[in-house]
């Protein structure tokens, strides 16, 4: 079936779909959670070189830090999604605001300690982990109210508002650790501020996961979307280079021309993570044009922005140029930004709404697996230079780009050709037609009639069309 063209615009009662009264604001209230998450995951990132000087820390040792963070981020995209499938977003986002709370605090007393250190990116880990998964899928569905232009704005407001936080975090903490006194301390105190200010906004924010759950919480962490040949053969080999890419430009780039920067290494630093966000964003126009579910075109135009970004990256590698570097960033950054958008593309139109959470957390958990690359290129750094391992990691990403790619057209092809009865995507921007069927867990979404004739134990709702992604 090409239920990977597909995403409901209504859901069948009994799946996590939107209630009828949200009002259009309601998704931005839960970004600015999921930015505060975002901002907390990522002010770390500029001050690497300040710890590394105040503690005396290898350059492996410090990119070990910064990858701590995915140690609880991981765990807490797994469990987080499908519990949020089952209880609730807002149940989830708001222990994670708290969470994210107290990695600030244990980032703050780690100035002076390294186990400190390691603990409060472990806490920011699992704080984000719980919120990404449940916020993008809050947003999504929050979105599906008020969008008149677009058929699926979620991957994209999501998209933006994680990445605001990854970006203006490290740029405030990056500026407060380079002008303001007791820079280990100051750097975070915004990050607490912006978190308190999160909280009231998200008790006031719409429910939309408000069905309660027939079938155990062990069961539901079993997403049987994973198993989708889609997903396995081309989501999950695009899933790393989401944030490979990123912290490539955020955290290992700066350091290699930080001896030509003097006292703004810090400042440098800061900037380069922030413009990696900020570019993450401005491309999010050219994603969604370029984007049309019936052939892999952002997927190989995510792909090739990565291997462009990785080629400029190892010239500034060569050449220790800081011009370089910001080129790279500014590359690699629109490389994340169209990387992400696509993945939640594909995890979107792949999901049944009971499982979005849950299919999202595996995703995202996958993408996460992106931040051992800095690390790996420092531990490999002093028997191979740093040039290099990133035309090697351009090569890694050329083949990423061919195979997802061949096996997006291939998997398109097969579902098409093996009897499949699901409505063919029109052109973008317009409403499937057809007769054709998609089954999925709770009733049958009919194209003709764009009504859901669900099971006995569904009922059924006006407006359940299959609608291709503008």
């Amino acid at each position: 079936m090409t239920k990977h063209a597909l995403t409901y615009r209504d859901t069948p009662a009994g799946s996590a779909g939107p209630p009828p009264a949200i009002d259009k604001w309601a998704w931005l209230r839960a970004g600015v959670a999921v930015a505060a998450v975002g901002w907390g995951a990522n002010q770390f990132a500029p001050l690497l070189l300040l710890y590394r000087s105040e503690l005396g820390l290898s350059a492996a040792t410090v990119q070990a830090t910064f990858g701590l963070y995915a140690i609880g981020l991981v765990p807490g995209l797994l469990l987080g999604g499908p519990v949020s499938d089952r209880y609730g977003r807002r149940r989830l986002i708001l222990p994670a605001l708290f969470i994210s709370l107290l990695g600030s605090v244990l980032l703050i007393a780690g100035g002076e300690s390294l186990g400190l250190l390691f603990a409060g990116r472990v806490v920011s880990g699992i704080a984000s982990g719980a919120a990404f998964s449940a916020g993008a899928a809050w947003i999504k569905e929050l979105s599906l109210a008020g969008s008149a232009r677009e058929a699926n704005p979620g991957p994209r407001r999501a998209t933006i508002t994680m990445t605001m936080g990854f970006a203006m975090g490290p740029l405030v903490a990056g500026a407060l650790a380079q002008w303001a006194p007791s820079p280990t301390v100051v750097a975070y105190l915004p990050h607490l501020a912006l978190t308190l200010i999160s909280i009231p906004l998200v008790m006031r924010t719409p429910e939309t996961c408000v069905t309660k759950r027939q079938d155990s919480l062990l069961r539901q962490l079993k997403v049987s979307a994973v198993r989708e040949p889609r997903f396995r053969s081309v989501v999950m080999p695009l899933a790393p280079w989401v944030f490979g890419s990123a912290s490539v430009a955020l955290a290992y780039l700066p350091g290699l021309v930080k001896d030509r920067l003097g006292d703004s290494a810090l400042v440098f630093s800061a900037c380069v993570t922030a413009l990696t966000g900020f570019a993450g964003i401005l491309v999010q126009p050219l994603a969604r044009r370029v984007d049309d579910p019936r052939k892999p075109r952002l997927i190989a135009m995510s792909m090739a922005i990565v291997v462009a970004g990785l080629l400029v990256a190892a010239a500034a590698a060569q050449w220790s140029q800081p011009v370089l570097v910001v080129a790279g960033t500014l590359v690699l950054g629109a490389g994340y930004g169209c990387c992400q958008v696509c993945g939640l593309l594909e995890v979107q139109r792949l999901a049944h709404p009971k499982d979005l959470a849950g299919l999202t957390a595996v995703y995202q958990a996958l993408s996460y697996i992106g931040f051992a690359a800095p690390f790996l290129l420092a531990a490999f750094q002093d028997a191979i230079p740093a040039s290099v391992l990133l035309v090697i990691a351009a090569g890694l990403a050329a083949l990423t780009l061919i195979w997802t790619s061949l096996r997006a057209v291939r998997v398109q092809g097969a579902e098409g050709g093996t009897g499949s009865t699901g409505p063919v995507a029109g052109p973008p921007g317009t409403t499937t037609g057809a007769a054709g069927t998609t089954t999925g867990a709770a009733g049958t979404t009919t194209g003709a009639a764009g009504t859901t004739a669900g099971t006995p134990a569904s009922t059924p709702t006006a407006a359940a069309t299959a609608v291709q992604e503008g």
